[in-house]
């Protein structure tokens, strides 16, 4: 099973995707997340760690907390694919997210 994890930076709410003012990026990203929990059981699983709910799983992870150290909070968004650092300071786009997964996205994509 692929299992990703995004570690992201503090945010309102677990997704990110309240407020005045969205971003983009966010909302693709919740979609690609709610996609893969129904369509991808036991296939894959996407966690999202938000640094204002979660602040202990940064600590924890030590591929987290080091690259909190090493880069600050410019790091952050970090995605770790099966425990494998992938990617910094950017979220993953549709296609990276496919390619982690081994999954085709495209259903998800938002418009």
């Amino acid at each position: 099973m692929k299992k990703i994890e995004l570690f992201e930076p503090a945010m309102c709410c677990s997704t990110g995707v309240c407020g005045p003012s969205v971003d983009k990026e966010l909302i693709q990203t919740t979609a690609i997340q709610r996609y893969v929990s129904v369509n991808a059981q036991g296939q894959a699983m996407f966690i999202r760690r938000n640094l204002t709910q979660n602040p202990d799983a940064f600590v924890r992870n030590p591929i987290v907390a080091q690259e909190l150290k090493r880069q600050g909070i410019n790091a952050l968004p970090i995605t770790l694919v099966d425990g494998q650092l992938v990617k910094t300071g950017e979220y993953p786009t549709i296609n990276e997210f496919s390619s982690y997964l081994d999954m085709d996205l495209v259903a998800a994509l938002v418009h």
